[in-house]
């Protein structure tokens, strides 16, 4: 089994995308303990750690493991977006040094290779929102009226906010009434990159 293991996560990580940095973020192993995963070097894997290799590149645990010849679970439906560091104006956002881990959803997301996991700093969007729940985007240059997007304004860090579209402006509306709209003309220096599609309630049960 041990044999099979090594042998099926070489060829996960020989045919992907993937670097090994990706995967230690997501495993939370070294790129060396990953390597000597897959060379066999390393025997008596955890059950957890097949289970997080399994689950990052969208494969059956029980195939992973060698107990099985189905590659892929039935129900599974799962899949994986690059959790973002910080977003600003300038540079990559998405690059690799910029991913900070890996996030699943059990959502059937369109395009899902144009998406993209944040975590939600600060109250503005309470009570939809809370600090350090993870939100799902999808990275486009527009959005719809009374859709929520990821705007970068003035060079700063990206912000969330429902946009409403007026005829020669918009407003970045804040679900914390707290806190005052913003009025963005064509003059303003601000940019759109993506629209929030998921979004995982951290604190639902608080």
């Amino acid at each position: 089994m041990e044999e099979l293991f090594s042998k099926r996560l070489n060829e996960l990580i020989s045919n992907s995308n993937y670097t090994l940095d990706e995967i230690e973020k997501y495993v939370g192993k070294t790129n060396a303990t990953i390597s000597r995963y897959a060379s066999g070097e390393i025997t008596g894997v955890k059950r957890s750690t097949i289970v997080k290799l399994a689950n990052f590149f969208n494969v059956s645990p029980s195939w992973l493991a060698g107990f099985t010849d189905e590659k892929y679970d039935i129900f599974s439906n799962k899949q994986i977006f690059p959790l973002l560091g910080k977003v600003k104006a300038g540079y990559d956002y998405l690059a690799a040094e910029n991913i900070i881990g890996y996030v699943n959803s059990d959502n059937t997301i369109p395009d899902s290779q144009n998406c993209y996991a944040l975590k939600v700093t600060g109250d503005s969007m309470q009570p939809v929102l809370f600090e350090d729940d993870i939100i799902i985007v999808h990275k486009q240059n527009d959005v719809e009226n009374g859709q929520v997007a990821i705007i970068l304004i003035d060079n700063e860090e990206a912000t969330v906010k429902k946009v409403v579209k007026y005829e020669d402006y918009i407003e970045l509306v804040a679900f914390n009434s707290y806190y005052p709209s913003k009025k963005l003309t064509k003059d303003s220096n601000f940019q759109i990159i993506g629209k929030v599609i998921e979004a995982r309630i951290s604190k639902i049960f608080e």
